[in-house]
């Protein structure tokens, strides 16, 4: 399997590639630029080589960039505007570094009907002008937490007809969010009735990357809390299916698990990193 974790950017992109070497894997996903801020700094020449020579010499790919959780293309005004112009600076930083991944949270609305068809429009106008034909927008599913959209296979559906072109857009599941979301995956029968609901509402060929997380919280809760791997409501045994299912075997899976030093001293990126390599078959 392509296993990953989403890595620290800290000192330079090309620090998270450095990072992925050290702990064995063979993907990574990272922020484009500070997430807790709309204004970043461009990226310079020098910033970019440093990232591309450690692509050759790492080895560690494909690239999965992450948006910014302030971006909500189903907002409106100031905010709407922000998001915006985040969504082309962070795909032109995706163009800039071949990042092959861009993954996206679609958008916050009570207008469910009103900002699912305004998250295609805005996708598909800022593809349109990018210049950059080969980063691929991953819509991600989510919790549906407050008024989240993305959390059922419905509203991913409906965004991915309108957004064009069609090969630009795919999914990057998270198996956290689609357990908050209501979608049971703990047993085999359970994951094959979701992959299969999945596969008739999407398409199993419009999956393109797996956010690898357990879940703190029950089944349907809509509430996004990841836990480490087999610790969680979904249990390794759930996240065994998504592991060994060999319709998956060539996506990128990124670990989102909580980060630090364990109680015991050990880091916790590598914790989870061979539990799940224990758990492949």
């Amino acid at each position: 399997m392509l296993l990953g974790s989403h890595l620290s950017i800290a000192g330079g992109h090309h620090h998270a590639l450095e990072r992925g070497r050290e702990l064995g894997l063979e993907c990574m996903a990272m922020f484009l630029r500070n997430q807790r801020a709309w204004r970043a700094a461009e990226l310079k020449a020098a910033a970019i080589e440093k990232f591309h020579r450690a692509r050759r010499e790492t080895n560690v790919g494909p690239v999965v960039g992450h948006a910014s959780y302030l971006i909500n293309l189903a907002g409106s005004g100031e905010l709407l505007a922000k998001s915006v112009a985040a969504v082309v600076d962070e795909l032109t930083r995706c163009g800039q570094l071949g990042v092959e991944y861009y993954v996206l949270h679609p958008g916050t609305s009570a207008d469910v009907a009103g900002g699912l068809a305004q998250i295609a429009r805005l996708l598909t106008e800022i593809v349109a002008g990018s210049g950059d034909a080969t980063t691929m927008v991953l819509l991600e599913t989510t919790a549906g937490q407050g008024s989240n959209l993305g959390w059922s296979f419905e509203q991913l559906a409906a965004m991915l007809a309108a957004a064009k072109p069609a090969e630009r857009f795919g999914v990057c599941l998270d198996t956290c969010h689609i357990f908050a979301a209501g979608y049971d995956v703990r047993t085999s029968d359970a994951y094959e009735r979701t992959m299969a609901e999945f596969d008739r509402q999407i398409g199993l060929e419009r999956l393109r990357a797996v956010h690898l997380n357990d879940s703190k919280r029950e089944l349907g809760r809509r509430v996004d809390r990841h836990e480490h791997i087999g610790l969680g409501q979904i249990g390794a045994a759930g996240l065994a299916n998504f592991i060994n299912d060999p319709r998956l075997a060539a996506l990128p899976f990124i670990l989102e698990t909580p980060k630090g030093p364990s109680p015991d001293g050990r880091d916790f990126d590598e914790i989870n990193i061979a539990t799940v390599r224990g758990l492949a078959k």
